[in-house]
């Protein structure tokens, strides 16, 4: 049998290093960020945290603002864009995209969708300001800092609602390790016994993650080729980073999972798993089903506690423990402040944003309604969506903690959106929602452009 370092150099496919956490030596310090912090996929294809310093931020941000026009470059509460004219403008252009069109002209969040039968425009409303591209390569307000929406990954989310489409898509990724590398772990454990030292530590994280090997990332209802799929997966990677001690949590005050366990009161074979899933209490729709309100918290971190069973297997107990409820309600709690430090959160958030939308026009059968076909959007020859270098694999992080003897053994979890959950009449704050209709008749639409400031 191949070992985990042979597999490793024999693997061609993207690898993302992650986080699998064995408590059982020393306090590991957190990493520190310096300006800006992301994942990377090196020339080994392995995706793994890095960060960067930008000496030149001022001047990066001043050449971005040169090439973009005032009214597109000042902050605006309420931009809207119509999505209908902007594939217009894309198909006049011959499917060349400008940054303009490229990053919706700075929109940054959805507050309101307004679907207008009459002049066939879907039209979405929402802060904005211009942009750059910092040294990391994310696209984020010059402003704000807050990360821009994507054209690209709207269109991911449209495509997975798509038109007529009758399937109830799950948008999500998961990245957990395998049952043979948890059958490894256990006999590693077992092998060790009750003889752990600290002076063994380096021995134990090595062994530890030469059994446990690789990890599965699988991406569901979108391709894994995407940045919409990168998102998902970066946000849940760096989450569990967060959970373990490896990096920092940007809350005053809000501790870490391994900060708050007590060892004693876990099993020993317990694999702890976090999911970050939407808040579908957040819409208010109009009576005609042609505009709808986002508001509110839109993400929540939610835990699933498991077992390991000694061939690796994992079954569900009923019980969850109350350091890892702690670690997910301050996280969920927290989630802005930490959004605002960590853009990738933001960018989760919006990607959540965009799927609920992309089910509100396939639910509310806009598409039917404006008689829009998806020329350009629906194409992927016409427009690419799949740019990005899918991981499939991830490397096994490890980091020890000494308090007692116990063993224990998180971390899985992963994203799961289930968009036209947010449009059951149960989770709808308000389906027949007045002001909401006044806002789309508050917002004429002008003759020409595809994006204007209210």
């Amino acid at each position: 049998m191949l070992s985990y370092t042979q597999v490793l150099k024999r693997s061609f496919l993207p690898v993302l290093i992650f986080v699998y956490m064995l408590m059982l030596s020393f306090t590991a310090s957190a990493q520190n960020n310096q300006n800006y912090a992301g994942v990377e996929i090196d020339a080994q294809n392995v995706l793994k945290m890095q960060t960067w310093v930008d000496p030149s931020l001022n001047l990066r941000k001043m050449n971005a603002s040169e090439g973009i026009a005032q009214d597109l470059r000042e902050f605006n509460p309420a931009r809207a864009v119509s999505l209908t004219r902007l594939e217009s403008e894309i198909a006049k252009n011959n499917g060349i995209l400008t940054d303009e069109v490229r990053y919706m002209a700075g929109l940054q969040r959805i507050d309101y969708v307004f679907v207008y039968p009459e002049s066939g425009d879907v039209v979405l409303v929402g802060p904005a300001e211009g942009w750059y591209k910092d040294i990391s390569g994310r696209v984020v307000g010059l402003t704000t800092g807050k990360p821009v929406i994507r054209l690209e990954d709207l269109v991911t989310a449209m495509r997975a609602y798509a038109p007529g489409s009758k399937a109830a898509n799950v948008i999500g990724c998961s990245i957990d390790p395998t049952q043979e590398g948890l059958a490894r772990l256990q006999k590693f454990r077992q092998s060790i016994g009750s003889t752990a030292t600290p002076n063994m530590t380096q021995m134990i994280v090595n062994g530890s993650r030469e059994a446990l090997g690789l990890q599965k990332v699988s991406v569901t209802g979108v391709s894994n080729q995407t940045h919409f799929a990168r998102v998902l997966v970066e946000a849940d990677y760096r989450m569990k980073l967060m959970g373990i001690g490896l990096e920092n949590i940007p809350v005053k005050g809000m501790k870490s999972f391994v900060a708050s366990v007590s060892p004693g009161t876990v099993s020993k074979n317990a694999l702890f798993r976090w999911y970050f899933v939407p808040d579908y209490t957040r819409v208010r729709m109009s009576p005609d089903k042609l505009a709808m309100g986002l508001e509110g918290k839109s993400v929540k971190l939610v835990g699933a506690d498991e077992m390991v069973t000694s061939d690796g297997s994992r079954k569900q107990v009923a019980s969850s423990d109350s350091a890892s409820k702690k670690f997910t309600q301050s996280f969920t709690k927290n989630y802005d402040k930490i959004a605002a430090a960590v853009p990738v959160y933001a960018e989760l958030r919006n990607m959540i944003d965009l799927a609920v939308v992309a089910a509100f026009l396939q639910e509310t059968k806009a598409y039917e309604k404006l008689g829009w076909n998806l020329v350009y959007f629906g194409n992927e020859e016409k427009f690419r969506v799949e740019t990005e270098r899918a991981p499939e694999f991830v490397e096994s992080a490890v980091n020890a903690i000494w308090r007692g003897n116990t063993l224990t053994t998180p971390i899985g979890g992963g994203v799961e959106i289930f968009a036209k959950r947010a449009l059951e009449k149960e989770n709808l704050i308000s389906d027949s929602d007045e002001n909401v209709a006044q806002a789309q008749k508050d917002a004429p639409l002008p003759e020409n452009g595809w994006w204007w400031n209210k």
